[in-house]
C-alpha cells in the first residue's frame, strides 16, 4: 500500500534508517551471540576457515561450437557469476548480477521491465540463452535467476559459438543440475518496501528410478522501492539419469509467471529540447507518483522444456542430442513517454501489444581427439535447425482508432511533468488476441571447430560455421562465417591469444516508438578482431583484450516528420577492458574492471552524411568499476562487501548534440554464514545505491531512465 501522506523523501530518509536498523540489529544479536560464554542450542556459531578458492579462470565452460573450455584457454573474453555470488549480493537484475563488470551496463533499474537495455562492450544484447537452447527475452523481462546456477557474460561476437546473434555479447543462464549429494536450500527474503520472497530448493534421488533431481519452487510479491508492484512465481526441475557407463540422460523444464503493476513510465530521450534545454536533463526526482501510472502492467510468461541425451563412445570421442523448446509471451499494458525538456515536461503513451515467441532447437554435436604426428586435434562438430515462431496482436501505441474514422479516440495519450503528480488512468481495454503467425524464421547450420594442440604452449583454433537463414518465406540469405585464433602459452597459468571472428546478426523486429514498428531488418555480418592476455595463479587473475568490431549500424531516419529506424553506414567499436581480482591476505579481496571504448559510425548513405564520423548513441567512452570484499576475523562467518561503479557519459543520439551525463555509484553489504539448530545457515544483507544518487541512465533505442533510489535487502538461507 502507498502512504500518500509522506513525501518520498522522507520515505527514503526512513527506508535509509530501517536498512540500517536491520543489519545492525542483525549484526549485533549474532555477535553477541558469538561471544556468549555459554552455548546456546540456537545459534552455535562455526569457525570459517579462509581457504584457497579454485582459480576462476580455470573453471570449465561449454562455449557451444568451440565445445567444453577453461576460461583460460578461451581466445575470447567472458565473465562468470555463480549463484553464490549472486545470492551474496542480493542480485535480481543484470546490472546488479554483473555489477562488478564495467563492459556490461543496463540503464534498467530493477523492479522494472529490461526493455532492450542490456549492453555489452556499448553494443546492445540481443543473444540470451538458457544452456545452449535460445530464449527471447529483449522485449521485456528477464530469466528466473532461481532456475540458474551461474550467469555468463560472452563478449563480442558469439555468432561462431551460437549461430545468429548481435556482436555485443550474449548472456548465457547455466540452468541448476541435480547435486551429487542430496542437499536442501530454503530461502526467505525482504526488499524494501514490502517485497517478500520464499523459495525452496532441494536435489536428491529416486531410488526407484535410479534418477536425480533437483527442484526449485516459489516466488515474491509485494511493493518495491519505487512503488511497482511485484507477484512473480517460479519452478524448475532438473532430471539426470545415467542408463551406463556409454549412455545418460538429463532435461530441464523452467516456468516463469511474472506481473509487474505500476512501474515507472519508460522515458525515450531522442526528441529530447537540447536548444532550448542548454544541453541538460531535469533534475531526477525520487517522487515516484509523478511518473507511474496505477494500472500500467507487463505480464511475461517464460517456459523451458529442453533434453539431451549423451554418448560416450570411448575416452576421446562422444555425442551429444538436443531438443528443447523456449517460450516467452508478453503482454504489455505498459507507458511510454518522450522527455521533452529540462522543465520535465513529458508526452505519454500507452502501448498495448502481445506477443508469442517460440523457439524450437534441434542440435546434435561430437567431440572428439585425435593426432596427426605430434598435433593433438580437439574437434567440436555439429550441427541442427532451430526454428523460431512470433505471433503478435495488434500494435497499438497511443490512442486508439476503434472506429476507423482516423479520429484519435483519446485513450492512450496523456502529459505530465516529472515534479507533478500523474493522474492519467488507463481506462482502454487491451485487446491481447495473437494474429495468425506468418511463415517464421529458421536457421539450418553446421559447424566445425579444430582446435590444434602443437605443444605445451601453442595452440591455433580453426573453425567455420554455415548458416542458411529464411525468414518468413520472404527473405533468404546463407553465409559461411570463419573462426581464426592463435593462442600461446608461455606459461600454464597464462595466455597470450589473438582472434578473428565473423558472425551473422539476424534481422531484428523495431519497436515502438518507431514508424516502422514491427519491421523486420535484414540480416548482416559483423566481424571482431580481439588480441587478449589472460593470467590466473594462486592470489591473482588478470584478463585484458584489445577489440574492434565492426557491424552495420540501425540509424533513425525522420521522414514526412515521422521517425524511422533504418540499417544505414558501418559502426566501428574499438575498445580495451581489463579486469583484475587479487587477494593480498586471507582476509581481503580487492577488485578491479574498467573498459575504453573508441568508437564512430562511418560509411553512412548521403541521407546521413551529417553524422559521419559522430559516436554512436549510448556508446560511453569509459566504465569501470573497483569491488573489495572484507572477511572479519574477529567474527567467524562474517564478511564485508563493497562497490564503486562509474559509468561514464554518452550521447543520447548519433546526433552527438547532447550528453546523458557520468555518474557514480556506491553499494555495499554483508553476508554472515552461521550454524542455526545444526545447519548451516547464511544471511545476506545489502544495500543499493548507498548514498542515493540521483541521476540518468540511458541507452537501448532512445531509452532514459531516472536512476534507481537507495534500496536494501534481506535475506536468510537455511541448507541441509
Amino acid at each position: 500500500m502507498r502512504h500518500k501522506e509522506l513525501s518520498h523523501k522522507y520515505k527514503q530518509s526512513e527506508l535509509v534508517k530501517i536498512i540500517q536498523k536491520i543489519l545492525l540489529g542483525t549484526m549485533l544479536g549474532l555477535s553477541l551471540q558469538a561471544y556468549a560464554e555459554d552455548e546456546s542450542e540456537q545459534l552455535p556459531i562455526i569457525s570459517v576457515t579462509a581457504q584457497q578458492e579454485s582459480d576462476p579462470l580455470k573453471q570449465h565452460i561449454e562455449s557451444g561450437a568451440l565445445g567444453d573450455k577453461s576460461i583460460l584457454d578461451t581466445p575470447f573474453s567472458m565473465t562468470v557469476v555463480d549463484s553464490e555470488e549472486i545470492t551474496k549480493r542480493g542480485a535480481k537484475s543484470i546490472g546488479q548480477i554483473f555489477a562488478n563488470d564495467a563492459s556490461v551496463y543496463t540503464p534498467t533499474n530493477s523492479a522494472t521491465t529490461d526493455w532492450w537495455g542490456t549492453q555489452i562492450r556499448g553494443l546492445g544484447v540481443r543473444n540470451y540463452y538458457a544452456d545452449d537452447y535460445p530464449v527471447l527475452l529483449y522485449w521485456g523481462g528477464d530469466f528466473p535467476l532461481e532456475a540458474a546456477d551461474s550467469v555468463v557474460a560472452l563478449k563480442g561476437l558469439t555468432g561462431f559459438m551460437y549461430g545468429f546473434g548481435s556482436p555485443g555479447g550474449a548472456i548465457s543462464y547455466k540452468l541448476k543440475r541435480p547435486k551429487a549429494l542430496p542437499e536442501t536450500v530454503i530461502d526467505v527474503g525482504y526488499r524494501d518496501k514490502s517485497l517478500f520472497s520464499a523459495f525452496l530448493d532441494t536435489s536428491n534421488k529416486l531410488d526407484m528410478a535410479d534418477l536425480n533431481y533437483r527442484l526449485v519452487i516459489g516466488g515474491e510479491k509485494g511493493e518495491a522501492y519505487n512503488a511497482s508492484e511485484a507477484n512473480r512465481f517460479v519452478t524448475s526441475l532438473a532430471l539426470d539419469k545415467k542408463f551406463n557407463d556409454q549412455f545418460s540422460w538429463e532435461a530441464n523444464f523452467v516456468y516463469e509467471k511474472n506481473k509487474l503493476k505500476d512501474e515507472p513510465i519508460q522515458f525515450y530521450l531522442n526528441g529530447y529540447d537540447v536548444k532550448s534545454s542548454f544541453g541538460k536533463l531535469p533534475k531526477v526526482t525520487y517522487d515516484y507518483d509523478n511518473y507511474n501510472v496505477n494500472n500500467s502492467y507487463y505480464d511475461t510468461d517464460t517456459f523451458v522444456a529442453a533434453t539431451a541425451l549423451k554418448w560416450a563412445f570411448n575416452d576421446d570421442w562422444n555425442a551429444k542430442y538436443q531438443f528443447g523448446y523456449t517460450r516467452k509471451i508478453h503482454k504489455s499494458n505498459k507507458t511510454f513517454a518522450n522527455l521533452l525538456n529540462k522543465d520535465g515536461d513529458y508526452e505519454g503513451s500507452l502501448y498495448n501489444f502481445a506477443g508469442a515467441l517460440e523457439n524450437y532447437f534441434n542440435q546434435i554435436m561430437v567431440n572428439g581427439v585425435f593426432h596427426t604426428g605430434k598435433i593433438q586435434h580437439d574437434i567440436v562438430m555439429g550441427g541442427g535447425v532451430l526454428k523460431t515462431n512470433e505471433r503478435w496482436s495488434d500494435f497499438v501505441y497511443g490512442d486508439s482508432d476503434k472506429n476507423g474514422d482516423g479520429i484519435p479516440d483519446g485513450d492512450g495519450s496523456f502529459t505530465g511533468n516529472i515534479y507533478q503528480k500523474q493522474n492519467y488512468r488507463i481506462t482502454r481495454i487491451p485487446d491481447f488476441t495473437l494474429n495468425p503467425q506468418n511463415g517464421g524464421e529458421t536457421q539450418t547450420y553446421g559447424f566445425l571447430s579444430d582446435t590444434l594442440n602443437f605443444n605445451d604452449q601453442w595452440q591455433a583454433i580453426l573453425g567455420a560455421r554455415y548458416t542458411y537463414y529464411d525468414l518468413e518465406k520472404t527473405y533468404s540469405t546463407k553465409e559461411v562465417t570463419p573462426t581464426f585464433a592463435v593462442i600461446y602459452k608461455p606459461l600454464a597459468d597464462t595466455t597470450i591469444y589473438a582472434s578473428y571472428v565473423e558472425g551473422l546478426e539476424a534481422g531484428s523486429r523495431v519497436a515502438a516508438p518507431y514508424a516502422n514498428a514491427g519491421e523486420i531488418l535484414n540480416a548482416t555480418v559483423s566481424k571482431q578482431y580481439e588480441a587478449g592476455f589472460k593470467y590466473d595463479l594462486n592470489n591473482l587473475s588478470i584478463t585484458s583484450a584489445l577489440f574492434q568490431i565492426e557491424r552495420v549500424e540501425a540509424i533513425d531516419s525522420i521522414r514526412n516528420g515521422l521517425k524511422y529506424l533504418k540499417q544505414d553506414g558501418l559502426t566501428t567499436y574499438k575498445g580495451l577492458e581489463f579486469s583484475g581480482k587479487y587477494k593480498p591476505t586471507d582476509d581481503w579481496k580487492l577488485g578491479l574492471s574498467l573498459i575504453y571504448l573508441d568508437a564512430s559510425i562511418d560509411k553512412v548513405s548521403d541521407e546521413n552524411k551529417a553524422i559521419e564520423g559522430n559516436t554512436p548513441s549510448y556508446a560511453a567512452k569509459w566504465q569501470a568499476v573497483t569491488d573489495v570484499e572484507y572477511t572479519l576475523p574477529t567474527i567467524d562467518g562474517l564478511s564485508l562487501h563493497a562497490n564503486v561503479r562509474y559509468n561514464g557519459s554518452s550521447f543520447i543520439t548519433n546526433i552527438n548534440d547532447m550528453k546523458v551525463p557520468a555518474y557514480t555509484l556506491v553499494n555495499a553489504g554483508l553476508s554472515y554464514k552461521f550454524k542455526l539448530n545444526n545447519h548451516d545457515a547464511m544471511i545476506n544483507g545489502n544495500i543499493n545505491n548507498l548514498f542515493n544518487k540521483k541521476y540518468w541512465a540511458a541507452g537501448g533505442w532512445g531509452a532514459g531512465n531516472m536512476s534507481e533510489a537507495i534500496n536494501g535487502s534481506l535475506t536468510l538461507s537455511v541448507k541441509w
